[in-house]
């Protein structure tokens, strides 16, 4: 491999804002994923570098820590310090979670609890399909590019916040590639590399990956938020994200009051609030489903989607804001995709009118899944202490002894996936926990926790906790 001058390639690479060390991490992050940086490279000693930037040698050892961390690059005693991978090797992942990664390559003999969504589409959708064909066919003047959303959807959705409390127009409604799409849209429009975010601890990994792909500095707020207006004053963030209702991963619901308190807190501290309510209309029977947080507070950023209360397939949810914010992310997702699937967009436009009574109807199955899966830890693992919730997709439990990393590796040889606390942890004082969903039928969930029995049996705490939790949380 030819030398490739490293600190020539990295350009203009200390101009954004935030602290050196990350903006110099996001940059050799960029080189390394678009291929500019291969597998094998070897990279400038700390030192040398250091003195080639004209910065302190601590700034080039935190930024290679960071990217070690991450996978990205290996460093060895008297080796130096190199590209992760062999020189024949392709460029690596762009992201390490196991939530992902068990998506990306999935193991047809593995039961997995790690990535929650239902198990199939409900016959509904297929009926919106059968709709929608007289139309498609009848179509003779339409591109198919609608960046912002398909205009139908949008009103749709702008009437559902309208009837439930938050009065909407269909400007203030961009629709998405799923919520992962809008938290990656939201980052791009607010971000810089070392930018500032408040989050929850623990919170969910996709909104985790979002911020670390654009370089942000994490800072911890605990559940139910306390602290929030002081978090605000001392680090001025450029974003906080909260997910209010039924909380990824632990299932807990704010009350009304601790809401409205966050929102008005974060509009006077000048603070974008993004509200995750992909997880809001997953009541259990007979549980109140909260207002909307935009009914309370208007200038909230609201993310929702269709994934987790209909079908994961159907990759369609929405970002709720204001006109220009729309107006500045839909310029952006142009640059991605030009506006996604329209035949989805035409489906949901159905769906979504009927999506409140299509949420209480899979609610009981809901419950019982969360119910056997409960019955079965009970009886297969009863030192495994669980609390029950009212809602939502997941139990969030700390393990009786060990940590959640070793114990999810211990568990995947034993064909169960598991999510491991520390990765949903910016904090790392969630190592002993883990996340587990009931979104599969009950002769499933039965199965993979007497998997789950078999595995802890057989588990041995290491010496040293196994951590995941993610490398760019300060």
């Amino acid at each position: 491999m030819e030398p490739i001058d490293v600190p020539e390639r990295l350009g203009r690479w200390s101009s954004g804002r935030g602290p050196l060390y990350v903006l110099l991490a996001a940059r050799l992050r960029q080189l390394i994923d678009d291929g500019e940086l291969p597998p094998g490279t070897s990279l400038p000693p700390d030192r040398q570098f250091a003195a080639n930037l004209a910065v302190g040698r601590s700034t080039v050892v935190a930024a290679y820590d960071l990217l070690e961390a991450e996978g990205r690059i290996v460093r060895r005693q008297g080796s130096g310090t190199r590209v992760a991978g062999s020189s024949n090797s392709a460029i690596p992942d762009t992201t390490g979670a196991p939530m992902f990664l068990h998506l990306i390559e999935p193991r047809a003999e593995v039961i997995s609890l790690a990535c929650a969504a239902p198990e199939a589409p409900p016959p509904e959708i297929a009926g919106a399909y059968a709709r929608i064909v007289p139309k498609l066919a009848a179509m003779t003047a339409e591109i198919g590019y609608h960046p912002a959303g398909y205009a139908p959807l949008r009103a749709a959705v702008a009437e559902r916040y309208t009837r439930l409390g938050a009065p909407t127009r269909p400007e203030q409604i961009l629709v998405t590639n799923g919520g992962q799409q809008a938290l990656t849209l939201l980052a791009r429009a607010y971000l810089r590399p070392g930018d500032r975010v408040l989050l929850e601890t623990p919170t969910y990994p996709g909104a985790l990956e979002a911020f670390q792909e654009a370089s942000a500095v994490l800072h911890p707020l605990p559940l139910g938020l306390a602290g929030f207006e002081s978090a605000a004053r001392t680090h001025h963030p450029k974003l906080a994200y909260v997910t209010p209702t039924f909380q990824n991963p632990t299932g807990a619901v704010l009350s009304a009051l601790v809401r409205r308190r966050l929102a008005e807190s974060a509009e006077s501290a000048g603070v974008p609030l993004i509200v995750d309510e992909v997880l809001a209309d997953l009541a259990f029977p007979g549980e109140s489903i909260p207002s909307p947080l935009a009914a309370e507070v208007d200038s909230v950023i609201t993310i929702s989607s269709l994934s987790k209360n209909l079908w994961g397939g159907l990759r369609v949810g929405w970002v709720r804001a204001g006109p220009a914010l729309i107006a500045r992310l839909a310029r952006l997702r142009a640059v991605g995709d030009l506006g996604g699937n329209l035949p989805a967009q035409m489906v949901a436009t159905h769906l979504v009118a009927d999506l409140d009574t299509l949420c209480r109807e899979n609610a009981a199955g809901r419950k019982t899944a969360h119910d056997t899966l409960l019955a079965a830890l009970s009886a297969d693992l009863p030192d495994w202490r669980v609390t029950p919730v009212r809602g939502g997709q997941s139990l969030w439990f700390r393990l009786p002894h060990g940590d959640g990393g070793s114990f999810a590796q211990t568990a995947l040889r034993h064909n169960v996936a598991i999510l491991a606390g520390s990765g949903l942890d910016i904090t790392g004082n969630s190592n002993e926990h883990i996340r587990i969903h009931f979104r599969h039928p009950p002769n499933v969930l039965r199965e993979a926790v007497s998997r789950l029995a078999t595995a802890w049996h057989a588990y041995r705490p290491p010496a040293h906790p196994t951590a995941t939790a993610p490398s760019f949380a300060i």
